[in-house]
């Protein structure tokens, strides 16, 4: 017989409907709290966790790992920043180096805006595509 974990008797328990994990929940008669005897965790497992890490490390998304391992994408999103969590407060902070020597860096100039006056096209360019198909069609009747 089951014992309740509030009172400790062991008498007059009687059946109280299922927990949302589908296991037996019990009403003690004596103190009238609910209980369930054996729950089941709630969540995944850790082997799941980190089949999800993998897979994510592997350069998977979540929702396709969401559809692999049969868990909610914003799941792995969750796991995926909890981790990442962890290896920032474990990783030391970088020192800095004892004697810095030479350092040799290159020169980049990148243009990443776009031009500040309109773009002009030239006469002959747009010659071209204006009168394209009527040039064509006169021209090829010529030539037969």
């Amino acid at each position: 017989m089951h014992q309740c974990p509030h009172c400790r008797s062991a008498e007059r328990q009687v059946k109280s409907g299922f927990n949302r994990t589908g296991t037996q929940r019990l009403q003690c008669q004596s103190c009238r709290r609910q209980y369930t005897p054996e729950p089941n965790p709630l969540g995944y497992d850790e082997k799941t966790r980190e089949a999800a890490l993998k897979l994510y490390l592997e350069g998977n998304g979540f929702r396709r790992i969401g559809r692999l391992l049969s868990v909610n994408h914003q799941s792995v999103a969750n796991w995926v920043n909890a981790a990442h969590a962890q290896l920032k407060a474990l990783r030391a902070p970088a020192s800095e180096p004892a004697s810095a020597g030479t350092l040799e860096m290159d020169e980049l100039f990148t243009f990443v805006a776009t031009k500040k006056s309109p773009r002009i096209s030239s006469p002959s360019s747009s010659a071209r595509r204006g009168a394209s198909s009527r040039t064509r069609s006169a021209r090829s009747g010529r030539r037969k």
